[in-house]
């Protein structure tokens, strides 16, 4: 019996200043930094708690960075076709977007985007970059055409070249 929804799975999107190991690496400089200053501090000041404050921050920060980029708890960032709507979710810290069937005017690729027109005269872009390899590539592609012919909503993409 085939899926009633296809989910295709989507990188971040890489929209920091600083990558991925660059984050890592300045948690744990700052992780090591305090737990030197913990130890080597012979205790003349008061504010020998706020070493600790900053250990757990630096932590919480750690913690964020690796859930936010890697897919620690499953997949987070993903678009997904279901019966009656298509569903994108940017991230773990991000709201799901839903789109309905009969709310959508119009589907378009346009430049690495697929752009959602609705009825309502909204318009949402959803990057195709956050899409990696030509696999997911091609089965996005079809999930959106068949979603488009299943529901008789007007599908517009580029011609290629001849």
């Amino acid at each position: 019996m085939p899926a009633t929804s296809t989910r295709i799975r989507l990188q971040p999107a890489n929209t920091s200043r600083v990558p991925f190991w660059g984050q890592v690496l300045i948690a744990c400089f700052w992780i090591a930094y305090t737990i030197f200053s913990m130890f080597s501090d012979d205790g003349v000041n008061d504010f020998h708690f706020l070493h600790w404050v900053f250990l757990v921050f630096s932590l919480f920060y750690l913690g964020y960075v690796l859930v936010h980029n890697a897919p620690v708890f499953g997949t987070q960032s993903y678009l997904e076709f279901t019966p009656g709507y298509i569903v994108h979710k940017g991230g773990l810290f991000r709201a799901k977007q839903a789109f309905a069937a009969e709310d959508i005017a119009s589907l378009e690729f346009v430049a690495q985007q697929l752009r959602i027109k609705l009825k309502a005269g909204d318009q949402y872009n959803l990057s195709m970059r956050e899409v990696r390899g030509a696999r997911r590539k091609r089965t996005l592609r079809d999930q959106v055409r068949t979603f488009a012919e299943q529901h008789q909503v007007p599908l517009r993409e580029p011609q290629p070249n001849a």
